[in-house]
């Protein structure tokens, strides 16, 4: 069965709203825990997150298991389901022996005794829970590593048994080629269509470790590789250090057929472009979002809030990124940007985002949901859960004092 899946339920439904993370989706569920079990195991066994390495669910996944008394057998029986689904149930797990539960917490320890990607599941143990809970498996693991090279084993539990490998010895760096040649010669080798792409990406590399240099701005439409599809890598950092010196230009770059150098002017735009570019930059949402470019509108979205009121024409935009993108690192920045921009409904929206699966929406329900019924309760829920972030425990502790105060 495949581990990946993109197909996701609609937004408004139980199933997508798991999908994506949504606190709304979390208090439905606990309206009847039965007919919602299936769904969060589902959401366990196949990966839902857009960006596995930036959105968060392990947290949200585990309070819902806990929450609607779900058994935990399905969700173990996923450390033996590939190596993804394996990685996702242990971090479900891992979270609920913090929260105490026995069950799950040798569940894991045990699966590090037999299981497949038992390295895997014991440096993820490791780095969460207290050395006591871990310490004694070190015995175990000498005996499956024997005869293996330790070449990759690196931090914990490794370095506390003195069975990691050795770290690479490197030597001290040398010069970057052309770290000699001034700005000048540089300029000159970039503004040469005969100079090959690996001197011309040496050449940005110096000038992005030496500061904004203005005598890069008409060159770089030039500055793509050979495909016509990407753009040479230390253009990027050049690019932004030149920050608002690059505006008039970006404006142009921002209307160009190449991808790469559209995402550029419209990159720069975004961070220091006037009102003026509202528009520019609402047609880059509108088209992201038919295209269902679900990574990158958040910083479109940062740039529109700068302007406030003045962007009232991306509002609808950014309801809907935040209704349905999968993308849940990305959705407190379109929250973020309607306050800015029209907080008209917001504060209908804040409370659920306490229930949210990212930190960062978290706490901007702690910050902003209006004093209500429920409220004053789900704050104690996230100052007192040993799951949670400390930056939450922490906002919603000092939150729950200003109530009382």
């Amino acid at each position: 069965m495949a581990e990946r899946r993109y197909e996701h339920a609609p937004a408004h439904t139980l199933p997508g709203l798991l999908q994506r993370g949504r606190g709304l989706g979390a208090r439905m569920a606990q309206e009847d825990p039965a007919a919602a079990a299936e769904l969060v195991y589902g959401c366990i066994r196949w990966e839902w997150r857009w960006d596995r390495q930036a959105d968060d669910r392990a947290l949200y996944l585990a309070r819902l298991v806990r929450d609607l008394a779900l058994p935990l057998g399905p969700v173990v029986e996923l450390l033996a389901a590939g190596a993804d689904a394996c990685e996702r149930a242990t971090r479900v797990l891992e979270l609920l022996a913090l929260d105490g539960s026995a069950q799950a917490r040798e569940a894991l320890r045990g699966y590090v005794r037999d299981g497949e990607h038992w390295q895997d599941v014991l440096e993820s143990v490791a780095a969460a829970w207290p050395v006591e809970w871990w310490d004694d498996l070190a015995g175990m693991a000498r005996e499956r590593l024997r005869g293996r090279d330790r070449a990759e084993l690196w931090g914990e539990p490794w370095d506390r048994w003195g069975l990691a490998g050795p770290r690479p010895v490197r030597g001290p760096r040398g010069p970057k080629p052309l770290a000699e040649v001034d700005n000048a010669g540089l300029l000159r080798l970039l503004a040469d269509p005969g100079e090959t792409e690996e001197r011309r990406t040496a050449a940005l590399d110096v000038i992005d470790d030496r500061g904004p240099e203005p005598g890069v701005i008409p060159l770089v439409p030039s500055l793509g590789k050979a495909d016509g599809k990407h753009l040479l890598w230390p253009l990027i950092g050049v690019v932004e250090k030149l920050g608002a010196l690059a505006v008039p230009d970006a404006r142009e770059w921002a209307r160009a057929e190449k991808g790469w150098l559209a995402g550029l002017g419209y990159g720069v735009l975004a961070g220091h472009g006037t009102v003026q570019d509202t528009p520019v930059l609402v047609a880059r949402l509108e088209r992201d979002w038919v295209e269902r470019r679900w990574c990158g509108p958040k910083r479109t979205a940062e740039g529109l809030r700068r302007f406030g009121p003045g962007a009232g024409e991306a509002v609808s935009l950014l309801r809907r990124f935040w209704l349905w993108t999968p993308h849940s690192y990305e959705r407190a920045a379109y929250l973020e940007a309607l306050a800015a921009i029209d907080p008209t409904g917001l504060d209908a929206v804040y409370p659920e985002c306490l229930w949210d699966c990212e930190a960062d929406a978290r706490l901007l329900g702690i910050a902003h949901a209006p004093d209500g019924p429920g409220i004053g309760g789900r704050l104690a829920y996230l100052r007192d859960d040993p799951m949670e972030e400390p930056e939450v425990r922490a906002a919603a502790g000092e939150r729950l004092a200003a109530l009382s105060g």
